[in-house]
């Protein structure tokens, strides 16, 4: 498979698999609806639409999105709305499961119920997956939004779900950039220690699929240019398909300035629970929410195949 660059490609390749059933919880949002209707006319999903009735057959007027009554299904409750989306997907009527217009929290109490979710023995964490202009590869920064402070256990976790992302996406040995602040081992700063710690462990085949190194500052993780001015030799330094980031609010500053002042088009999904997921911001547009979709769906095939 040919590695994927932009979301074009993403877009053409979800376009050429079989269509997956997409279950939106909470869907009564105008732009989510708007993202349902561009990955219908492009043929990449099917849905199952949870929430408001009324609401949802109003913007679809307004948006000309033409639904049958058996694609949507009354809900008005968002959490209720969460839970026969997440249902639907474990039952087999569905393959992805979506984030509409709820919160966060409510979304994942859903996914992460014990007996009713879609937990496995993975540990969940998010991926943001972004074009970023002038750059010719996507870049996943993991984990802007899930796991707050996340020891070495946790990071190398995290690490091989972006791994099985990349995979899905033709690139057969991405390359993982573990940041910190700095690009040296600092006994007093625990992200370098991690840092070393999981190249290491990519080394001795522990973590396999990919190319770690670390730490790295951001800037000799993406630029060629500083990292040979610092006079690191790796095969990551300026070259990261993958962007590890300490902690959540690294990740979640560092996601937010690529949206803002980047105008990096993105997608964003949880990996590792049994089934993929769609969460992005209440706040994103549907364009970036399409995006989600294909990468779900590239996602939903690779399981699939594995």
């Amino acid at each position: 498979m040919e590695t994927i660059r932009n979301f074009e490609q993403v877009i053409r390749k979800a376009e050429s698999l079989e269509a997956v059933t997409v279950a939106v919880a909470a869907a009564d949002d105008r732009e989510v609806l708007e993202a349902v209707f561009d990955a219908k006319k492009r043929g990449i999903a099917q849905f199952r639409l949870y929430g408001s009735r009324s609401h949802i057959e109003g913007v679809s007027r307004e948006i000309g999105l033409q639904l049958d009554q058996g694609e949507i299904f009354h809900q008005p409750d968002p959490m209720k709305a969460c839970t026969d989306a997440v249902r639907a997907v474990r039952e087999g009527d569905a393959d992805v499961v979506m984030k509409g217009m709820v919160h966060s929290s409510d979304f994942l109490r859903a996914i992460l119920n014990k007996e009713s979710g879609l937990r496995g023995k993975k540990v969940l964490s998010h991926v943001a997956t972004f074009e970023v202009p002038g750059y010719n590869r996507l870049i996943h920064v993991t984990d802007p939004a899930l796991n707050l402070a996340p020891e070495l256990k946790e990071k190398a976790q995290i690490v091989q779900n972006v791994i099985d992302l990349c995979h899905s996406l033709g690139e057969e040995e991405p390359k993982i950039a573990v940041l910190g602040a700095v690009e040296v081992v600092n006994p007093g700063m625990q992200p370098t220690l991690d840092a070393a710690a999981l190249t290491q462990m990519c080394r001795r085949k522990q973590i396999k699929g990919a190319q770690i190194d670390g730490p790295f500052a951001l800037d000799n993780a993406v630029s060629v240019e500083a990292a040979e001015h610092k006079g690191i030799d790796s095969p990551v330094a300026g070259r990261a398909d993958v962007l590890l980031v300490p902690d959540i609010e690294a990740g979640n500053i560092l996601y937010k300035s690529m949206v803002y002042f980047a105008k990096a088009r993105i997608g964003a999904l949880v990996l590792g629970a049994s089934a993929p997921v769609v969460l992005t911001s209440r706040a994103d547009s549907h364009e970036a929410k399409l995006h989600s979709i294909a990468l779900a769906v590239l996602q939903a095939d690779h399981l699939k195949r594995q």
